[in-house]
């Protein structure tokens, strides 16, 4: 028995090794799947678990993290690196004052490591500024509309402003190509004009129902985007490689446009320019990350204050709670963010029905469409990330059944070929930021609908050079101290 234990210890080293190597080279399912063949020999060892709860928190599955670094902590109360993986979990899920907990007990564990001091500190500062801003916080009833209080038109352009201008308050081709061509260049818009372009697009998002219908004529295409998450770069090759969008070339681009990428405000900017210019040659479909919490730590506000304003936060804020929460193709194809529900039962009608002016709740039908991802069993399980849930093929089969729809199409999780195909080929998640966060390797894709039978022409690409902006840049300090 004791030699079968000093083997198993023995190979779960060799395995842990193996993940390490794998971790290294940024393959973060890899090291996990190793990390899970050493626990199956040798579960009682903390550091395995630390470990797979790293590589968790590294493909932004904080949920599965927090749940690996808890065991972590439970095989070894005084193994400090259980308390810091879980901490930095929390962190990143913007739960601070949980982290907090655990970060003071690390620097209980470690009294005189320094990093672990600096780490405790760092976190102390996000909750007391969570404090601050919760003690000044304007109730929701007494709110005003910040769009109401902007008027860009008594903004003057000084004469020596070369940018793109808008001529009589119309955003045309000319004006979004000369706009796309300065960004590519790494130069601003002037801001009476990135006024103009999100209060338009605004007032067109308001009217619009939560669960929009597309329709695609007979002979007509129709393209489906995933995550861009700020690569603008990548957003332009993707328009070298399918068109611009126009009327006869529409998208659908199915959420997190912003965030990680340090080039989001262009991200943003470019797909609200192109639906002043033609509604119906872009869709926009509201992500988990066109949200606040998510833009206060993952970087689209520390990049909008540095490029603009903190009017102009507060603006993109107000202007993201109007975007709609899925889209209907044809009556065929059912595209959202994140996924589906909680419970069966759910009609398309329940959808259009939902308030989606507000920040995104934790839980119900609005979190689910934003969070949730597929699994390969059946039935439903706990949320890999901590919010929503997973959902197996069968729950998309009576989704699909119950509203006469042929298919889901959905984004939200980085996939090695851009794509992939699920649940009986009933549900594609397609993911467009190829080698996300400069990192990951990952090919980006599109899906090409043609009409009438809409059957999905899935097209890849790898990532193209931008300058020198590292992702991230302009995300939250502490956030960068524990990645």
């Amino acid at each position: 028995m004791a030699t079968e234990t000093s083997t198993n210890s023995h190979g779960a080293e060799q395995l842990k090794l193996l993940a390490n190597e794998a971790f290294k080279a940024h393959k973060y399912s890899q090291a996990i799947d190793l990390y899970t063949q050493a626990i199956e020999m040798n579960s009682e060892n903390a550091v395995y678990w630390a470990n797979r709860a790293f590589a968790h928190s590294k493909l932004e599955e904080y949920g599965s993290a927090i749940q690996d670094a808890t065991k972590a902590i439970e095989i070894d109360p005084k193994y400090s690196k259980g308390y810091y993986r879980r901490g930095a979990a929390y962190m990143a899920m913007g739960k601070f004052k949980m982290a907090l907990k655990d970060f003071q007990q690390v620097k209980k564990i470690c009294p005189n490591d320094p990093d672990a001091a600096k780490k405790l500190k760092a976190c102390e500062k996000a909750v007391m500024k969570l404090k601050f801003e919760e003690a000044i916080a304007v109730p929701e009833s007494e709110r005003r509309s910040i769009a109401d209080s902007i008027d860009y038109r008594a903004i003057d352009v000084e004469p020596q402003y070369a940018g793109a201008r808008i001529e009589d308050d119309v955003v045309t081709l000319d004006f979004v190509k000369k706009m796309m061509d300065d960004f590519k260049n790494q130069k601003c818009l002037h801001k009476r004009y990135a006024y103009q372009i999100v209060l338009q697009t605004r007032e067109m998002l308001q009217p619009l129902p939560s669960l929009v219908d597309i329709n695609v004529p007979t002979g007509k295409h129709f393209t489906v985007c995933g995550d861009v998450h700020g690569q603008f770069y990548d957003l332009l090759n993707i328009f070298e490689l399918n068109g611009l969008p126009s009327e006869d070339n529409p998208y659908l681009f199915n959420g997190d446009f912003v965030d990680r990428g340090s080039f989001s405000l262009e991200v943003i900017l470019t797909l609200f320019a192109f639906k002043c210019m033609s509604p119906s040659a872009i869709y926009l479909a509201r992500g988990n990350h066109e949200s606040k919490s998510m833009n206060k730590i993952y970087g689209f506000e520390g990049e909008v204050k540095s490029k603009l304003s903190d009017k102009f936060v507060e603006l993109f804020a107000e202007v993201f709670c109007c975007l709609p929460l899925a889209h209907v193709i044809n009556e065929k194809v059912f595209v959202v963010h994140g996924g589906l529900f909680s419970v069966d039962g759910v009609k398309l009608s329940d959808i259009r029905k939902i308030d989606r002016f507000c920040e995104p709740p934790e839980e119900g039908l609005m979190c689910e469409l934003l969070w949730s991802d597929p699994q390969p069993q059946l039935g439903r399980g706990p949320s890999k990330r901590g919010v929503g849930l997973s959902f197996g093929a069968d729950v998309t089969k009576r989704f699909l059944q119950d509203n006469k729809l042929d298919l889901v199409v959905r984004s939200h999780e980085v996939k090695d070929e851009g794509y992939e195909i699920e649940h009986d080929g009933k549900l594609i998640t397609v993911f467009s930021a190829p080698n996300y966060c400069d990192q990951m390797g990952n090919k980006g894709a599109f899906i090409r609908f043609e009409a009438p039978d809409l059957k999905p022409n899935i097209v890849t690409f790898t990532a193209v050079p931008h300058p020198d902006v590292k992702p991230m840049a302009y995300a939250n300090n502490f956030l960068q101290m524990f990645s």
